[in-house]
């Protein structure tokens, strides 16, 4: 999950260095931390938030075989 989230979110940004993803895993959920520079958190996160609706279906969609639910969160 961590890196599918960290290969979207670098192909988006301007600044692909310095996008880190973090992963906290307990029993029932996995929780995705994506930071970004200050400046590209608009490109990130889209007009309205679509870019981080589609971003948390593909990651949602993915984590269906695992049934866990995920949580992703821009920072």
């Amino acid at each position: 999950m961590k890196e599918l989230v960290e290969v979207i979110a670098k192909a988006l940004v301007d600044y692909p260095d310095e996008v880190t993803v973090t992963e906290t895993e307990n029993e029932k959920e996995i929780i995705l931390e994506l930071h970004v520079a200050q400046s590209d958190m608009g490109k990130v996160i889209g007009k309205q938030g679509r870019i981080a609706k589609a971003i948390r279906s593909v990651v949602k969609a993915a984590a269906s075989k695992e049934n866990k639910k995920v949580l992703v969160d821009i920072v």
